[in-house]
């Protein structure tokens, strides 16, 4: 028997199975030995020698309203690393400088005070000021243009209040814009919902290029660099997070430049090549990515990359907060089954996109290739299976019922962190 660790929540699960039966362990190239360099030490390098930008305090010199957007409570950014870094540099520039934090929250729920404290620390969390971008406040929004697509390009009006924008992220793998990080800041984070709508049509989600680790062609790539270009975007510090989430690689400076430098080291660590199996074994990565399935669809499609027609995808995800949204469950709740949700999802021409359609368009080409079975001990069961997947409490009663399903010596491919790779033919 093989016994791997499978990330669930804040910890994680034992998945035991005979050696004999594992195809394939798909994990991230190992990390570099950080030689005894902090977190901080890697953030404060990477602010000191940016890319294609001068130094962010050179760039708050005679500023007085910075704007510096990050991620909301659903991504693993170590703001409580980064954040504070930023903060000195940009005062170090201009110490009186009005600074407003906004969250990045795109189409999400608005971030607690408690989630913010657990994400800043407190002393940040009760300082700084710290906003909750809301996609549906059109009062709150300004037009800034057309998007290539052909959608208004709408942002929070900050925007306009800001004389300099710097955004904080990190850089991993994204089931359709490539990779995470940069211009996603501001297209979806900080857009108004008509916007970010017209970026995730089902048009663009079934194009060949969106898919994770391409940029190339990529149309909502191509919007999103449009709207960050007009935002004004000036300045970032993005990261790579190892497994415990900590930080082994940063890179800031220009909005474009340093993003790619970034996804270039990040796609050398993520690739794995696809092994085929009748059973996939994945997760989310655990907290914060795997509080709902909304979240949950994107380590999926790690597992869909790889699991045969017909197979069986064992996805391990916590989902406390279930669905991640009343309109996302709405696609599934009364339909017959997958095929039916993606027929209608195709028929909606981009300029009607509705509330979570991509993420139900997802997970539709998910569930019409393999059984889903979710295993979660905090998810309501009935949940799972008004979304046409199979609810397990436990890693042992799905791996039963995969056997039942696929054989009970049928392969099995582990993806032990389906957010953090990149699954290559």
């Amino acid at each position: 028997m093989v016994t791997l660790n499978i990330p669930y929540g804040r910890g994680h699960m034992e998945l035991s199975v005979p050696q004999e039966r594992i195809r394939a362990v798909l994990e991230p190239a190992a990390d570099a030995p950080r030689g005894g360099e902090s977190e901080s030490a890697i953030v404060r390098r990477a602010l000191n020698n940016p890319i294609g930008s001068p130094r962010l305090r050179e760039l708050a010199r005679g500023r007085r309203h910075v704007l510096l957007i990050t991620s909301d409570h659903t991504r693993p950014v170590p703001s409580k690393v980064t954040m504070p870094l930023l903060l000195e540099e940009i005062r170090a520039g201009s110490p009186d400088a009005d600074i407003r934090i906004l969250l990045a929250t795109g189409f999400h729920r608005p971030t607690t005070p408690e989630e913010m404290d657990d994400k800043f620390g407190p002393a940040i969390a009760r300082r700084e000021r710290i906003i909750n971008h809301r996609s549906d406040d059109d009062a709150a929004m300004v037009m800034k243009g057309i998007l290539p697509s052909g959608g208004e390009l709408w942002l929070n009006s900050l925007i306009d209040w800001a004389d300099l924008v710097v955004s904080e992220g990190f850089i991993e793998p994204h089931f359709f814009a490539g990779f995470s990080g940069g211009r996603k800041s501001i297209l979806p984070g900080i857009a108004a919902t008509r916007t970010i709508f017209a970026n995730h049509c089902a048009e663009f989600i079934s194009h060949p290029a969106a898919r994770a680790g391409n940029l190339a062609d990529n149309p909502l790539h191509r919007d999103m660099v449009y709207a960050a270009k007009v935002a004004g975007l000036a300045f970032i510090l993005n990261v790579i997070i190892d497994a415990d989430k900590r930080v082994i690689a940063a890179f800031s400076g220009d909005r474009e430049a340093a993003h790619e430098a970034g996804c270039a080291a990040a796609l050398t660590r993520t690739s794995v090549s696809r092994v085929p199996a009748p059973i996939v074994v994945t997760s989310n990565g655990g907290h914060p990515l795997d509080q709902n399935i909304y979240q949950a669809v994107k380590g999926m499609t790690a597992a869909e990359a790889c699991v045969e027609q017909g197979g069986v995808i064992v996805m391990v995800a916590a989902c406390g907060d279930g669905a991640g949204g009343d309109s996302f469950f709405a696609w599934f709740r009364n339909a017959s089954g997958p095929s039916e949700v993606a027929a209608r999802i195709a028929g909606i021409p981009r300029d009607r996109t509705v509330a979570d359609q991509w993420e139900a368009q997802i997970l539709a080409r998910v569930l019409m290739k393999a059984t889903v079975i979710l295993v979660s001990r905090d998810c309501d069961p009935e949940l799972i299976s008004a979304m046409h997947m199979r609810p397990a409490r436990s890693l042992e009663e799905a791996m039963a019922l995969a056997d039942r399903l696929a054989g009970a010596d049928a392969g099995i491919t582990v993806i032990p962190d389906g957010v953090g790779v990149v699954v290559m033919e």
